[in-house]
């Protein structure tokens, strides 16, 4: 039987939601897809599972097609094998923490490595056992703080995750590659491009990690690439540092003065105003070593304050920053960090000054000081000298200054060069769609996997991790594909394969839909039915075209000669067509 629009638990919206400010969030909730329960949690509608549904199949069909094994764990999980990982205090306000009645600590689960490792651990004891690659569909939750964007960045949103056990790393590597093959196959089929990316591996650990990113001007990751190939999330990317150089016949530092230099701008101005370069270069930005003092929060309370030395013509990206320092986190130091250092001058911040090193653990504050990768032996520098009002010329690294390691939180510019030497990287922007990673043996040494390998030996099992955000993709695909009029859902997704719509008030048109329905049912067809009586064609039509189901067959004016319309909702073509032709058109 098709499904009758009249009977369909769906409401259209001729106006978008007030708080939606993506195509997809816009058009998922006008179209009747899916409704707004509180920030980053929806309810989903008929429509919309079907949609995720169809996305699911995709998922599994790949998934069972590489000889993974579906399985389901609750959402709802025990607090004790987070905290054999560390990952209860790790993932900080970041989870949803709860108890129950006798005061027992729970989680909503944000990901299932834990009790995955578990699993295979009271099941399995052999080589003979493995490999083994398990999958799951569930939901997952996270307390995002600015929860937006629809169903992109949400509490509450269904996940794909399959882990895979292997004796050994030869193991995980050819589990690994099956896996990102059947990744690629996931997304070409559903329409997505992407880009596979290196990316950090976070909370999740593990040796290599990978994010597949749809390009996308409303992408929350900035990623860059090189015409040689070379590809990686920002927070991945590594700096190529120049070589070092030899400082023994450079000019001795000297302290000069610089009113009113703030910043790096006037500090570029009043220096080539006051003391220009003896070899008739201009100062630029890049000359000046920028000093910026950043505030850690430790897992345990603690805050402490850093300083990071960057080139002046680079600002830090916090992304990267949170990286570098994680599981700490992240920002800007406040006015209450320089009243509790007062040897920092704030706008005149330098490593070093007349009287001695300023900055670094052993230094007179005591402050750790990290240097960007370019910050090499032999590079000289303006920055700060710790003076109010007054700058050092020609800083010598090595020399004069040293530093307590190098942090890679600079912000990653177009031209800077491919760390793999395939020359220079563009940036560009894109939403992460899918995550593998080789997570190697960090769940199962701290959850105790292991297994007797063929000389009768207890090994720890290898285990890689793969993640796909089912809800993520519905909204993926409802952003690429869709136009100002609605959605325009691909067939391999599409909630149904034909709208078919009866449209005027002769019985005529709605005697030969109902025939037109039945046959389309009867050949394979999934069909949604526009049956509505009292309702005029053009707002049958924009119903049509905000739903976005991609074949609109249309029975009206034509019907008592057994014409019908073939509308393409992809190209915007109709076409006439015989109904006792239809069928075959279609296939």
């Amino acid at each position: 039987m098709p499904t009758r629009l009249s009977q369909l638990f769906v409401r259209t919206l001729r106006d978008d939601p007030s708080d939606a400010e993506l195509t997809s969030h816009r058009l998922l909730v006008r179209a009747g897809y899916i409704r707004r329960q509180a920030p980053g949690i929806f309810a989903w509608l008929p429509l919309g599972l079907r949609v995720r549904r169809q996305v699911e199949r995709v998922v599994r069909e790949e998934m069972d097609s590489i000889g993974a094994q579906e399985v389901h764990f609750p959402a709802l999980l025990p607090r004790d094998p987070y905290e054999i990982t560390g990952r209860w205090d790790e993932y900080g306000d970041g989870i949803f923490r709860l108890q129950d009645r006798k005061g027992a600590d729970y989680l909503l689960a944000p990901t299932h490595e834990e009790v995955f490792t578990l699993l295979v651990k009271d099941l399995y004891n052999s080589y003979k056992d493995l490999p083994l690659a398990i999958y799951q569909i569930q939901d997952k939750y996270r307390d995002e703080a600015r929860p937006r964007a629809g169903l992109l960045r949400g509490r509450e949103f269904s996940m794909k995750d399959a882990y895979s056990f292997d004796i050994d790393d030869a193991g995980l590597d050819v589990s690994y590659e099956a896996m990102r093959g059947a990744y690629e196959r996931i997304f070409t089929r559903l329409g997505l491009d992407y880009v596979i990316v290196q990316a950090d591996a976070g909370a999740m650990g593990g040796s290599r990690s990978e994010e597949f990113l749809h390009p996308s001007p409303i992408g929350e990751d900035t990623f860059v690439r090189s015409a040689g190939g070379y590809a990686a999330n920002v927070e991945a990317f590594t700096t190529v540092a120049p070589p070092s150089r030899g400082y023994e016949m450079l000019t001795p530092a000297e302290v000069l003065d610089t009113p009113d230099t703030p910043t790096i701008a006037t500090l570029v101005e009043v220096a080539n105003q006051k003391h220009p370069r003896p070899d008739g270069r201009a100062w630029t930005a890049a000359d000046t070593l920028k000093n910026v003092v950043l505030a850690l929060t430790h897992l345990d309370g603690t805050r402490e304050v850093v300083v990071v030395g960057l080139p002046g013509d680079r600002e830090v990206d916090l992304k990267r920053a949170e990286v570098a320092f994680a599981p700490a986190e992240v920002e800007p130091a406040d006015a209450s960090d320089f009243e509790r250092n007062p040897l920092l001058v704030k706008g005149y911040i330098g490593p070093w000054s007349p009287t001695g090193a300023v900055l670094g653990e052993d230094s007179a504050t005591g402050i750790r000081y990290l240097v960007d990768p370019r910050v090499v032996d032999g590079s000289e520098w303006i920055t700060g000298a710790n003076l109010e009002g007054k700058h050092v010329f020609g800083l010598v690294a090595g020399r004069d200054f040293g530093n307590d390691g190098s942090v890679e939180v600079a912000e990653v510019k177009a031209g800077d060069p491919a760390p793999d030497g395939s020359g220079p990287v563009e940036l560009a922007r894109g939403m992460e769609i899918g995550h593998v990673f080789q997570l190697g043996r960090k769940y199962a040494d701290a959850l105790g996997l292991q297994v007797l390998d063929e000389n009768g030996k207890l090994v720890t099992v290898t285990m890689g991790s793969y993640g796909i955000g089912v809800t993520r993709l519905v909204a993926a695909i409802a952003e690429h594909y869709a136009d100002d009029k609605g959605l325009i859902w691909p067939a391999e997704v599409a909630p149904f394969d034909i709208h078919l719509i009866a449209t005027g008030k002769d019985e005529v048109a709605y005697e030969l839909a109902e025939k037109v329905a039945a046959e389309l049912e009867a050949a394979g067809f999934d069909v949604l039915y526009d049956d509505r009586p009292k309702v005029s064609p053009g707002v049958k039509f924009g119903d049509a075209e905000l739903l976005g189901v991609p074949t609109i067959v249309i029975v009206g004016r034509g019907a008592g000669e057994g014409i019908l319309e073939l509308w393409d909702r992809r190209s915007g073509e109709r076409t006439e067509v015989p109904a006792a032709e239809l069928i075959a058109r279609l296939r």
